[in-house]
């Protein structure tokens, strides 16, 4: 009779050729005399064996066996079938850990595959790579190369400009979640660097937009000198966080930097940063990604939306430009948060592309209902998979790796909503380890404990930097104010947002709620122990207006994404202040001026941690596009040229408002504050107007540094005379009135003319009393009376 083996690899043994047909082990099964009961021997438990009752279990198993010809009826011991190279020394290789690691004088590769049947490590050098051909396949054994669904190999040898990815093969059945397809190579999920085109936005051969991509091989040479760079660790409290697109701080012609749209192009303008008072940069997402995905010709533009730059070094001159950019920063005192996506991939629904993960284990990786269909809580087309024990180990592994390899002082997590729903066939003994009563979960239900967010914030590494949740998805969880945190996870405060813009433009009913967000939420956040400082405070991100726009635009325009401006949020809580778009009369846009700077005045001067988006610091328009996620042009890019005309301006009156709030003791507090500290005014002081009405809302804040200080909002139309509380002995002096002109609005040390505007506000202020304009805000500060 003929033996049936268990193999790795469809090879029949004696021949190259791979067996692929169903039809051609049916032919060979034909010949057999099967006994009633046939019994073969499975590989990955040798000890173990299993009876076919009939014929058609025979038909059943096709492609995960190799059949042999042998004269004899007795079962034959598996035959380990060693991977062969020409260029490579080869033995078994180690399980732990994931990826491709140096060790021991070669490189170990290693990947999960649970499902997968057999396993090919595909080498390729960087000239194939262009070329879309692969140099060299070593087909894994599952004897010698696979301990328990973990697939490994050891190699000796040149890996001078060498990448590599992966085949798997296995069942191809989306309605069962399998993705598996021998004749793609896919990218391994702990690959440290991605290298595809050699040209940024250049079309591949035939103008295929997704050519051949690969990982990048680690060598001994890849040591970076960090000239003894260590974490700042600045309490959260202290900061100020700049949102910062890489490829978009520097690319326009005007940033005059020598590598324009890289890392090193935000290294030549950290000094910017440092002006502006900021001390913890977060960048967006600057993994690797296809920049040609949407690739099309924009009719509205008049162009393709991506240009060219470079790569070197099969992607080590990348990393080493990204650890430059942090150990730089760190050196001005600019800690470097990343902005990561764990929520979905690029590979979309059903009809997506096969990269990665699809081809690695697609059942493990994505969140799929019964019959194999992608949940798409993310708007992506699919959703990740967070809470599977092999993802969620796989989530910590890469954030570790941002901690200790690339020195990155915390993370913000794109949709982090998503990481709190359960997994594709969620169960709890699977997850905890014991049933819980009553655990009937369906996948994607919110979960009070998810296993990742508690495996994060419990991780020795991973508990001491900043965590920061986008606490909402698509999918409609809003968890802003209740996102699961262990004492230690912030949030976009988005209610912030929508509050401190529906107040400054004037809508009725949002006194009370403003005075919360300039206290730090303590109605979100007291109740659940946490402080002022898990409050990320913001009025404008990357996703929205700009702070520009938003007070010159009722409507968003977002023609030029070529949706028909479908795309995009429709409810922006932004006013144009009379008139629609970027051209508008002088009273129009002095009242614009005014309202950005009520905006960022708000931001300062709130509890918890502001943050500004790249731009508005000068005043940025992207003309009424609130969703220009896809455009790599002057929409997106930093105009250094606009900055410039703005620096005794906007971008003065930022610097300045920044440098203030670092130097007051009680604009950062660790705690919310109480009356011993506090106190709210109205037009009169002490009796603060929380009627639904109520327009204007003021404070006193006691500062160890300042003494004390006075600041009042006054939303609405009509202009305002208060009066301001009496300090025996002392006088209240301005230091901000948003509605002067510039230089004015800020009255610095510096300015020559100080003396001559304090002059000016003498009458009133020897009255203790001060005017406010419509749609104004002022800082008044306390200081000893000469006269007294």
């Amino acid at each position: 009779m003929e033996l049936l083996q268990f193999t790795s690899s469809p090879l029949l043994h004696g021949s190259s050729k791979f067996i692929n047909s169903p039809e051609f082990y049916k032919s060979k099964l034909s010949n057999l005399k099967k006994p009633p009961t046939t019994t073969f021997r499975c590989c990955n438990h040798p000890n173990k064996t299993s009876h076919f009752a009939n014929s058609k279990a025979f038909e059943n198993v096709t492609k995960n066996l190799v059949i042999r010809a042998s004269k004899s009826a007795e079962l034959e011991t598996a035959v380990i079938k060693k991977p062969q190279s020409q260029r490579f020394q080869v033995s078994k290789g180690y399980p732990t850990p994931f990826g491709a690691t140096l060790r021991d004088g070669g490189v170990n590769f290693s990947i999960f595959s649970s499902n997968a049947v057999s396993a090919t490590l595909c080498l390729i050098t960087l000239s194939d790579l262009q070329e879309n051909k692969v140099t060299e396949e070593i087909a894994l054994d599952s004897f010698a190369n696979k301990t328990g669904d973990v697939w490994h190999v050891f190699l000796k040898g040149d890996f001078k400009d060498m990448l590599y990815g992966y085949k798997f093969d296995g069942k191809f059945s989306p309605q069962e979640g399998h993705y598996f397809d021998p004749t793609k190579i896919v990218l391994d999920p702990y690959a440290k660097a991605v290298i595809s085109r050699a040209q940024f936005g250049v079309l591949g051969p035939d103008e295929n937009c997704w050519p051949q991509m690969a990982c990048l091989v680690p060598t001994p040479e890849d040591e970076f000198d960090w000239e003894g760079d260590l974490p700042l660790k600045y309490p959260q409290r202290d900061l100020i966080i700049y949102e910062v697109h890489v490829r978009g701080f520097t690319r326009h012609e005007s940033s005059k930097t020598e590598h324009p749209g890289t890392y090193l192009g935000v290294v030549e303008k950290l000094d910017h940063l440092k002006d502006l008072g900021i001390n913890c940069l977060e960048l967006m997402p600057c993994h690797e990604f296809n920049e040609l995905e949407y690739f099309s010709y924009n009719s509205v533009l008049g162009d393709y939306n991506y240009s060219s730059a470079g790569i070197r070094n099969c992607g080590h001159d990348a990393i080493n430009e990204f650890k430059l950019l942090v150990r730089e920063a760190h050196k001005r005192g600019i800690e470097v948060v990343m902005d990561v996506v764990f929520n979905h991939t690029v590979e979309g629904n059903d009809k997506g592309p096969i990269l990665s993960f699809r081809g690695v284990d697609n059942s493990v990786y994505y969140m799929l209902a019964p019959k194999g269909e992608f949940y798409n809580y993310s708007g992506c087309g699919n959703t990740f998979n967070c809470n599977h024990p092999v993802v969620r180990q796989f989530i910590v592994d890469c954030l570790r790796y941002w901690v200790t390899e690339m020195h990155v002082d915390g993370f913000r997590f794109d949709l982090a909503s998503i990481m709190t729903r359960g997994s594709s066939l969620w169960d709890s003994v699977n997850v905890y380890g014991i049933p819980i009563e009553g655990d009937l979960l369906t996948t994607g239900t919110p979960l009070r404990s998810p296993p990742l967010i508690d495996l994060i914030s419990n991780d020795p590494i991973l508990r001491g930097v900043k965590l920061i949740a986008e606490a909402w998805d698509t999918g409609g969880l809003y968890q802003v104010g209740i996102f699961p945190h262990w004492g230690i996870w912030s949030e976009w405060n988005g209610k912030y947002r929508d509050i401190v813009r529906q107040f400054i433009k004037g809508t009725d009913g949002f006194a009370g709620a403003f005075a919360e967000c300039l206290c730090g939420s303590p109605n979100l956040y007291q109740g659940g122990g946490r402080k002022p400082w898990n409050s990320i405070n913001f009025v404008c991100a990357h996703d929205g207006f700009s702070l520009a726009d938003l007070v010159s635009y009722n409507q968003k325009h977002n023609l030029a994404n070529g949706e028909d401006n479908n795309d995009g949020e429709t409810h922006n809580n932004s006013w144009n202040c009379g008139q629609e778009g970027e051209f508008a009369n002088i009273l129009v846009k002095k009242l614009r001026r005014r309202q950005m700077r009520n905006f960022f005045l708000c931001l300062m001067v709130s509890q918890g941690v502001p943050m500004i988006s790249m731009g508005d610091e000068y005043g940025h328009t992207k003309g009424g596009n609130n969703n220009t996620y896809c455009h790599d042009n002057d929409i997106n890019y930093f105009r250094w040229d606009k900055k410039e005309e703005s620096k005794s301006d906007f971008f003065r009156f930022c610097c300045l408002l920044t440098k203030f709030r670092h130097e007051c003791e009680s604009l950062g507090l660790s705690d919310f504050p109480t009356a011993d500290r506090l106190q709210w005014h109205g037009h009169a002081p002490g009796l603060p107007d929380w009627s639904d009405k109520s327009r204007f809302v003021a404070f006193t804040l006691i500062d160890s540094v300042k003494g004390e200080i006075y600041v009042a909002f006054n939303a609405s139309h009509l202009p305002v005379i208060i009066s301001l509380p009496k300090r025996p002995g002392y006088r209240w002096e301005p230091l901000v009135d948003t509605s002067k002109p510039e230089p004015f609005d800020f009255l610095s040390s510096d300015l020559p003319a100080k003396e001559i505007a304090i002059k000016q506000y003498a009458p009133f202020l020897d009255a203790n009393l001060y005017p406010m304009l419509s749609y104004s805000s002022i800082i008044l500060l306390l200081s000893p009376d000469e006269n007294a």
